[in-house]
C-alpha cells in the first residue's frame, strides 16, 4: 500500500470512530508499528489528526470542535472509569449539577439507581439516562435546545442556573493546557459552565488525559477553580504540580 493510500485509510478509520491506535493500525494495515508512528507524525503535521498516548485522535479545528458522536466513541473505557469515580464522590441525599459533555453522562449513568439525589442539568441526554431512576430527582435547565448535543444553553439557561446553590458539579472541558487553563468552543456553553461553577459549593472536573493540549478559544475558567480532578491519567508534570498548588485533590483511575 502507497504511503497516501496508508494515510487516507488511516484518517477513515480515525473519522469514524474519533481515535486510531498505533497497534490496531499496525495490525490492520500489516505493516510495522514504526510505519505508523511514522504516518501518525506526517497527518498530524497537516493538522489532521492530534497526536495522544497510543495513537491519535481526529483533529478538532481551532475553532470547532469534533463531532458528538465521534467524541461518545473517543477514550470510552477511559471515560466510564472517570465517570465512576467521579459518581463515587457524591452521597446520597446530595444536590449536584451535571453539564453538557460526554463524560459527565459517564458520571449520570454510574449514578443510576442511588437515591435521595437531586440532579439539575442542561443536559437532556442525561435527562434520558436518569429518568427511570426513582431515587433520583432531575430538574431540567431552560434555554435554547442545541440540536447538536442536545444542550439547553443562552441566557435563559444561565439564569435558571443561578436560582440554585447545590453541593457539587459535576463539569467537563473540552481542552485543558498545562497552565492549568480550562477551555471550550462554544461561548454559551462556557457561559453555563461558568454559572455552574459559581453556584456550586464544590466543583468536580471530569476529562480524559487526551483533552490536555488541545486547542479551544474559549476559557471556561482555570484548575485553581475545580476542588477534585477525576481522570484516567495525569502525564503533565506542570499541570499536576499547578494541581499540587491550588489544593487540587487529583483521582486517576488508570495512572501510568
Amino acid at each position: 500500500m502507497a504511503i497516501e493510500q496508508r494515510h487516507e485509510a488511516i484518517l477513515a478509520l480515525a473519522r469514524k470512530s474519533g481515535r486510531v491506535t498505533v497497534e490496531a493500525l499496525s495490525d490492520q494495515l500489516q505493516v510495522s508499528r514504526q510505519t505508523i508512528r511514522k504516518d501518525l507524525n506526517d497527518l498530524c503535521d497537516q493538522g489532521l489528526l492530534n497526536r495522544v498516548h497510543g495513537g491519535a485522535v481526529i483533529a478538532a479545528g481551532g475553532v470547532d470542535n469534533l463531532e458528538y458522536e465521534a467524541r461518545r466513541v473517543l477514550a470510552r473505557e477511559a471515560k466510564e472509569a472517570i465517570g465512576a469515580a467521579a459518581a463515587a464522590l457524591i452521597p446520597e441525599k446530595a444536590s449536584l449539577f451535571i453539564n453538557i459533555g460526554t463524560t459527565t453522562e459517564e458520571v449520570a449513568k454510574a449514578l443510576q439507581g442511588r437515591t435521595g439525589l437531586l440532579v439539575i442539568t442542561n443536559n437532556l441526554n442525561v435527562v434520558d439516562i436518569l429518568a427511570s431512576s426513582p431515587g433520583v430527582e432531575v430538574i431540567v435547565v431552560g434555554g435554547r435546545v442545541r440540536s447538536a448535543d442536545r444542550a439547553s444553553v443562552g441566557a435563559f439557561a444561565v439564569d435558571f442556573i443561578r436560582n440554585f446553590k447545590v453541593d457539587f458539579a459535576i463539569i467537563g472541558a473540552s481542552a485543558m493546557d498545562e497552565d492549568g487553563s480550562l477551555l471550550d468552543f462554544d461561548i454559551n456553553e462556557v457561559q453555563v459552565s461558568q454559572t455552574i461553577i459559581q453556584s456550586s459549593r464544590r466543583v468536580i472536573l471530569v476529562a480524559d488525559s487526551q483533552k490536555l493540549g488541545r486547542p479551544a478559544p474559549v476559557r471556561i475558567g482555570h484548575i485553581g477553580d475545580v476542588h477534585v480532578f477525576v481522570t484516567d491519567r495525569l502525564d503533565s508534570p506542570e499541570l499536576a504540580a499547578k494541581c499540587e498548588a491550588e489544593g487540587v485533590r487529583v483521582i486517576e483511575t488508570s495512572p501510568a
